[in-house]
């Protein structure tokens, strides 16, 4: 499975963003966190901010939900087009139901964890989603330092999900840069959210071009 790269806006300008989606042409996604002030402590955008970006984004949004409630939020997002919808476990009642509500509108369904809850947890659930999203930071707020307790959950799901024969992508967000790319590609990670790496370089779509290379190296040598 291929590398993808999706920058988080979290670490853009949140008053150009038409010209920093410009400035991450390459990537394969824009990653949008959508927080409510409640399921974590940061407030973002509401679909409101969420529509404009979907009608100016020349490559495809990547939705995740750091929010409550996903039941009834998940399929209006879903609803504006975006390319995929990722909620959290940890905030859910009905998972399967809400990643139906999600696919039937168009969307791919991708499900969330933070850094406290075990891939046991996820493991009957693998099966019903597009996406599964290990958070290596505590989820709110962008330029926190990776994590290495994501590892051993990124080589646990990537095993299942192989044993499967499972298509399901397998992503990783929180401080992703040139080096850690590394350590999250080799334990099985094929999807990269980076934020600070990425928005802080001079040429961002040269980092991410350089993200795409680390990461790909280290998928091939693991």
């Amino acid at each position: 499975m291929s590398v993808k790269i999706q920058p988080s806006i979290l670490s853009a300008d949140f008053v150009n963003f038409e010209r920093d989606f410009a400035s991450i042409s390459e990537a394969d996604g824009i990653h949008v966190d959508v927080m409510d002030g409640h399921f974590v402590p940061n407030l973002t955008f509401g679909t409101g901010m969420v529509k404009r970006m979907q009608e100016i984004a020349q490559v495809p949004l990547d939705v995740h939900l750091m929010i409550e409630n996903p039941e009834l939020w998940a399929k209006k997002y879903a609803e504006l087009g975006v390319f995929s919808v990722t909620f959290h476990l940890e905030a859910s009642s009905y998972p399967i139901e809400t990643a139906n509500a999600i696919k039937s509108n168009g969307s791919r369904a991708g499900l969330a964890i933070k850094p406290g809850t075990p891939v046991s947890d996820i493991e009957h659930l693998l099966d019903s989603f597009d996406q599964i999203l290990v958070m290596s930071v505590e989820p709110g707020f962008g330029g926190q330092s990776f994590m290495p307790v994501a590892l051993e959950k990124i080589s646990q799901i990537r095993s299942r999900l192989d044993e499967s024969g499972s298509q399901t992508w397998l992503q990783v967000d929180g401080g992703i840069n040139l080096e850690t790319i590394s350590l999250a590609a080799k334990a099985g990670a094929d999807t990269f959210v980076a934020g600070s790496s990425v928005f802080g370089a001079s040429d961002r779509n040269d980092m991410i071009a350089q993200l795409r290379i680390a990461a790909s190296i280290a998928r091939s040598n693991s």
